[in-house]
């Protein structure tokens, strides 16, 4: 089971850094990520690792709370060329399914939330 987890961080230099010599420490490879800064002071880190347990419990032990997590379907591209996004995204649209997350990870697979998780699974086979 692939899953992302959300980190609420302050918005300042260093923090990313830190997010990521805590997890490397601990042998926690992150196999994908996406942050991005909101309103205000914080931003939001969203990490696809290797081991979430491992993840959770040094992210703890540092004092970082992990706001949420949330089963993902991680998608293997083999050939990545204009316009897969679109089609992959697509097949969700058109089986009405919204997408609640979405970005690239490692060795080029594509990470997908959605309102129906099963049924995005089914169809991004």
């Amino acid at each position: 089971m692939a899953t992302d987890i959300t980190l609420l961080m302050t918005d300042q230099p260093g923090e990313l850094a830190r997010v990521g010599q805590i997890l490397g420490q601990r042998g926690v490879n992150i196999e994908g990520f996406c942050a991005v800064i909101g309103q205000g002071a914080m931003g939001e880190v969203h990490l696809l690792v290797d081991d979430d347990e491992g993840a959770f419990t040094a992210l703890a032990d540092a004092g970082i709370e992990v706001t949420s997590e949330q089963e993902v379907a991680v998608v293997n591209v083999d050939d990545d060329r204009p316009g897969l996004l679109g089609e992959f995204s697509g097949k969700l649209a058109d089986a009405g399914l919204n997408i609640t997350l979405a970005y690239l990870a490692t060795r080029t697979r594509l990470v997908f939330g959605s309102d129906d998780l099963a049924k995005a699974k089914a169809l991004l086979r």
